[in-house]
């Protein structure tokens, strides 16, 4: 491994950015690097696009959705190395991030079909016995979606699939770290029949976006991504809809009287998927008192097991995080926490972007490893005597995506997961578990509106009523 080559996350020359390898420094291909003058002429084909989607019945909305879902799953391989190749995902993480997008896809096309409307009873109330109608669903108007880099494929079908479901066209902004599975994605979408001018792909930097971002064109912004990123697309949007996935820090909650081992080996997957770069990955584990002696060991010992590097590499668990400074910034973190009284389990050891299985304890609360989502394959354990300790430790953060919790005792289960203040509380299942049809958000400043294909497709669409009275 060249590790000189690894700080080279991206490199702007003139109008392109050229996108990188993240393991290697290995340059994988440039795309256009535009800028805040380049909007008009966005806005201008995306309003040729809302005319175009809005004018495809649903049946050919979602016949394209389904023709596309097939091309992604016939080119599965060669859609699985990229993501390897510009994320850094390892081969078997891309190869199940592939089979999701299809499945996205294929909830999209569904949904075209399915959610028009519903009819209105109104002579359920007096006064409109004369009357009856109905809702439709119609778009929005032109969407702008801002997708992050540690999804690169199925992040942008989450706001495709249900966009074009609905009728919209989308300005897509891309990571730029990471545009080219989304780029091939819309490629399938366009071979599908979809009209080029529906979805635009608008590669750029800071102030790209934010030029889009105040856009009076743009009806609705979609974006998964920072918090601090996300509390600026609020401040400069203006009056339009806003959808948002910020990340979280919820925990995940162990229990004495669970299955110990499959609590441990679901902790350890959703701890350290992606190298850790996951919005509703693991990284607080609570674990009670009597058994987290035995959990720490156990936990410790299949981490250390965890190997770390090529991705592309099939034996390999834990790929790179996306540049070389990600990694140092994760290891200055973990230093901070080390040098405020916390202990080292096992990690905390970087090679170029590369970074170990990370299990720290007695983490101060005060740290920012534990107020955080550090976005980094770093875990904290913490024993606590009582479930009502554990939940008051749970809901301390100000933003939660998704928290989990392993016991037996279904009445526990339930009476936490009533309490748990997250968008998800996943039971016997680490915080990382997400299937793509149900409602995926967060709580408190974790998110805005849902994502998860038929909620997304509500948000990108608006009620139309129709009543007639019935004149004698």
């Amino acid at each position: 491994m060249n590790v000189s080559r690894l700080a080279v996350a991206k490199a702007v020359a003139e109008d392109r950015i050229d996108v990188a390898n993240p393991f290697d420094g290995s340059l994988l291909g440039s795309v256009p690097c535009l800028a805040a003058a380049d909007v008009p002429g966005l806005l201008e084909q995306g309003r040729r696009g809302v005319q175009a989607c809005a004018a495809l019945p649903r049946h050919k909305r979602a016949r394209i959705l389904e023709t596309a879902a097939q091309l992604v799953e016939r080119d599965a391989p060669s859609f699985a190395q990229l993501i390897v190749a510009e994320a850094g995902k390892t081969i078997r993480q891309a190869e199940k991030e592939v089979r999701r997008c299809v499945n996205t896809l294929k909830l999209s096309a569904e949904e075209a079909r399915r959610n028009a409307g519903e009819v209105v009873p109104f002579d359920a109330y007096e006064g409109s016995e004369s009357r009856q109608g109905w809702f439709t669903r119609d778009p929005l108007g032109l969407i702008l979606a801002i997708t992050p880099y540690n999804d690169p494929l199925n992040l942008v079908a989450h706001k495709l699939g249900p966009a074009v479901a609905g009728g919209n066209a989308v300005i897509l902004k891309p990571s730029e770290l990471a545009p080219l599975s989304a780029i091939k994605l819309v490629d399938c979408l366009v071979e599908s029949g979809l009209p080029d001018a529906v979805i635009t792909v608008a590669t750029g930097g800071a102030e790209l976006g934010k030029a889009l971002v105040a856009a009076r064109d743009v009806r609705m912004i979609s974006f998964t991504g920072g918090f601090v990123t996300g509390e600026n697309i609020a401040r400069n949007a203006g009056l339009k809809k806003l959808a948002m996935d910020l990340g979280g820090n919820a925990p995940v909650i162990v229990m004495d009287d669970c299955d110990l081992e499959a609590a441990v080996e679901s902790c350890v997957s959703g701890a350290f998927w992606a190298a850790g770069q996951n919005c509703i990955g693991t990284q607080r584990l609570l674990v009670q008192a009597s058994i987290y002696e035995a959990f720490r060991e156990r936990f410790v010992a299949l981490a250390e097991r965890l190997v770390a590097g090529d991705p592309s590499r099939p034996e390999t668990d834990i790929g790179p995080m996306i540049t070389e400074q990600a990694a140092r910034n994760t290891e200055q973190v973990v230093a901070e926490a080390l040098h405020e009284g916390a202990r080292l389990l096992c990690g905390h050891r970087r090679q170029g972007s590369c970074y170990a299985a990370t299990v720290l304890e007695a983490v101060d609360h005060g740290s920012r490893l534990w107020r955080n989502e550090v976005f980094a394959p770093v875990v904290v354990l913490e024993p606590f005597d009582a479930l009502d300790d554990a939940i008051a430790l749970a809901n301390e953060p100000e933003y939660s995506l998704h928290a989990g919790i392993f016991t037996n005792d279904l009445q526990q289960a339930l009476g936490a997961a009533r309490r748990i203040e997250a968008g998800g509380v996943m039971i016997n299942d680490s915080s990382d578990y997400r299937f793509d049809a149900m409602p995926f958000g967060g709580f408190k400043y974790g998110s805005l509106g849902r994502e998860g294909v038929r909620f997304a497709y509500e948000e990108m669409t608006q009620p139309k009523v129709v009543c007639i009275n019935q004149l004698d």
